[in-house]
């Protein structure tokens, strides 16, 4: 039987909580949730999102949060008709090299660090279509700690997961009791549970990319309650204890 992966203090399982796009509801909502919980959670910003309210990402830094690189313009297929104009068939690596290294280049322009993580945007890693397609993986892997991708199924296996395409796993539209599901999962496993969120708000939000906060506050207790067994942090802390390990 292969040796469990070695967590931090004895722990058994580490946990992250991340969002995408740096939405208004994430200030509003998201983060007063964390900080009451004192999780420290991980943003992946989008530049022209954050240019609106950048005094209060910046007071969100320097209370512990992670901000990471989501790209500048959050290209996706085109079969997405809001993603038709920037659309990822359209795409070569050199262009997404400048989307990456211009959206770190923001960063730390306004924050005064080169971030250490990255999330797929749609959590779609190709550029081209057909015979000329590629993945840009290897582009993410030469310039990030991790690569967070999104929508995976299961949680992402510290001892033979690629951490340039970390698994992760949404809590948009997610009942509690589903949540509480996947961290007892990977606690069985020793896993690494990376949650992904988009905006933050009520039950009754008709937008499909919404964590309840309800539900995230109830979620950020259930695991903060069981801290000798779960390492709750930063993607950046957890993925570089994986990394050193």
């Amino acid at each position: 039987m292969q040796n469990r992966f070695r967590w931090p203090k004895g722990r058994r399982a580490a946990v992250s909580f991340s969002f995408d796009d740096a939405r208004a509801s994430q200030i509003t909502a998201g983060i007063p949730i964390l900080d009451k919980r004192k999780v420290r959670g991980t943003f992946y910003v989008s530049p022209g999102n954050v240019e609106q309210r950048l005094n209060d990402w910046r007071r969100a830094y320097a209370n512990g949060h992670e901000i990471g690189n989501h790209t500048l313009s959050h290209p996706c297929t085109g079969n997405y008709p809001w993603s038709r104009s920037n659309a990822l068939e359209d795409y070569t690596l050199p262009r997404m090299a400048k989307e990456l290294d211009g959206a770190s280049d923001k960063i730390e322009r306004w924050f005064g660090l080169r971030p250490a993580t990255f999330a797929y945007p749609c959590g779609q890693t190709f550029v081209g279509r057909g015979k000329s397609l590629k993945s840009y993986i290897p582009l993410v892997a030469t310039r990030f700690l991790i690569g967070r991708a999104y929508l995976g199924s299961t949680p992402h296996d510290p001892q033979c997961g690629d951490l340039a395409q970390a698994l992760a796993i949404s809590m948009d539209r997610r009942p509690f009791k589903e949540l509480k599901w996947e961290v007892d999962r990977a606690l069985g496993l020793g896993a690494w549970l990376i949650f992904v969120g988009h905006e933050v708000g009520p039950k009754t939000s008709k937008d499909l990319l919404t964590t309840y906060g309800p539900v995230l506050d109830a979620l950020c207790r259930y695991v903060t309650d069981l801290k000798k067994n779960i390492w709750v942090d930063t993607v950046a802390a957890v993925g570089t204890h994986i990394k050193a390990g």
